[in-house]
């Protein structure tokens, strides 16, 4: 559960976001990597002008690890594991969290399970304490089980209908059929109905493993003093995780399915193959992304759909490299009478891409924005420390800050227009459009 700090807390993280703001805008702040004694290793920027910290971490596999048939395991335990642990129960665990204004929350996607750690420095000691506690020995009682449940039941009845929910969710299945990414991350009112607490500690013990930890830390804290909480807090698990077995695939469909709803607006989802993290064309195609759909009002799909003609708020794409089956995806929602009109824009934008239909200006302006936007990702402890574990995640190294604009300037006209031809493919796209087109079958 997210619990949320007091007005001085709150103070506190808007003063660190203007500090490390400006500081980061900068001469990057080196990355320092941390080892402890029993040999658990973390990423740290060190920030020590205000007394505050924030520490976020990564379990590899999260909801593909699911057992068939009782999808939303993963999430459930990510509900849960504040619900008491240890000696404390779900009052007094929470209690105590709101008492010392320490904020823990975990989440699961669909190849990870996360956490994150906001403390103040004079209560660090017990918030690493009260991590362990819930990693280690979370205590899954009945009450809280069933009150979790019914929580996240609720919310799915909620999004039966929610048409960004049913794209998303049709999309999936029609591109993964029987593959693991098929499965919705939190399950179905049914699955969530079927887990018992063995699922949820099997789920525990077989994920939650040292060999299987990435960790970012940033704020009021130096390594010699990170080595022994980092021992403290992740030390007692186990040394290797249960292998989960990959199964590298593509989205296997294309064409246009629509989910009938009566609603005066579609929501349309498209995608197709994208590119891995360490593909050597990544950054090429991160920036041919910003120009096609990823630039905001500055991309090409907002200026033709939107400033144009007017037929969409919004309208976006972006890369989205899962370890199994990296996809590039755009969206938009538009009237059920412009469907059809929106999407031949979409391809339209995408075949010039595709073609090599690409301006040294786009290229300066798509630079120009990237780099110079990048130190607002660096404007809080949270958002480094969350940067510092993805940074791991993708072995970009400790000097990654330091290089990544580097990597953005060195992307050239060609290397866009090959590259987009590599990513594009206007006759490959699947779309789901949820809602109600009159002259789209479905």
């Amino acid at each position: 559960m997210f619990h949320r700090f007091g007005p001085f807390c709150l103070g506190l993280a808007l003063v660190t976001a203007l500090t490390l703001s400006a500081s980061k805008a900068g001469a990057m702040t080196k990355v320092e990597e941390v080892v402890s004694a029993g040999g658990i290793k973390a990423y740290l920027i060190s920030e020590p002008s205000i007394p505050f910290m924030s520490l976020s971490f990564r379990f590899a596999g999260g909801a593909i690890g699911d057992p068939e048939g009782r999808e939303g395991v993963a999430n459930l335990v990510s509900v849960l594991l504040d619900e008491g642990a240890g000696d404390l129960d779900s009052q007094a665990f929470q209690t105590e969290l709101e008492d010392l204004a320490i904020q823990l929350s975990f989440s699961t996607g669909r190849d990870s399970f996360a956490g994150d750690l906001k403390t103040l420095t004079e209560n660090r000691d017990r918030a690493f304490e009260l991590l362990r506690l819930a990693l280690n020995k979370p205590r899954f009682d009945d009450a809280p089980i069933a009150r979790m449940k019914s929580q996240v039941q609720a919310g799915l009845r909620r999004r039966l209908d929610d048409p960004d929910r049913l794209a998303s969710r049709n999309w999936f299945e029609r591109a993964f059929g029987n593959h693991v990414y098929a499965r919705p991350v939190d399950g179905t009112i049914d699955t969530v109905e079927s887990i018992t607490t063995e699922d949820l500690r099997t789920f525990v013990e077989t994920r939650f493993a040292k060999d299987n930890l990435l960790i970012g830390v940033a704020g009021d804290i130096t390594g010699e003093e990170l080595g022994p909480l980092l021992d403290q807090a992740f030390g007692e698990l186990p040394n290797t995780a249960t292998p989960l077995p990959a199964n590298p695939t593509s989205p296997r469909d294309t064409g246009i399915s629509v989910v009938r709803q009566d609603v005066p607006q579609s929501k349309v989802l498209f995608g197709q193959k994208g590119l891995t993290r360490d593909d050597p064309d990544y950054y090429a195609a991160y920036v041919t992304n910003h120009i096609l759909g990823g630039g905001g009002f500055s991309s090409r799909l907002t200026k033709e759909i939107r400033e144009a003609r007017g037929l969409a708020y919004s309208v976006y794409s972006y890369l989205y490299p899962t370890e199994q089956a990296p996809i590039w995806m755009g969206g938009l929602g538009t009237s059920n009478a412009t469907v059809s009109e929106a999407l031949g824009l979409v391809q339209s934008e995408i075949r010039r891409m595709a073609e090599g239909d690409v301006s040294e200006q786009e290229l300066a302006d798509a630079k120009t924005y990237l780099t110079g936007s990048f130190p607002l990702r660096l404007t809080s402890n949270d958002r480094i420390a969350a940067l510092l574990v993805s940074m791991q995640v993708h072995n970009l190294g400790t000097d990654y800050l330091e290089n990544r604009n580097g990597f953005i300037e060195a992307v050239t006209l060609e290397d866009l227009r090959r590259v987009a031809a590599r990513l594009y493919d206007p006759d490959g796209l699947l779309t789901v459009v949820v809602g109600d087109p009159p002259d789209l079958e479905g």
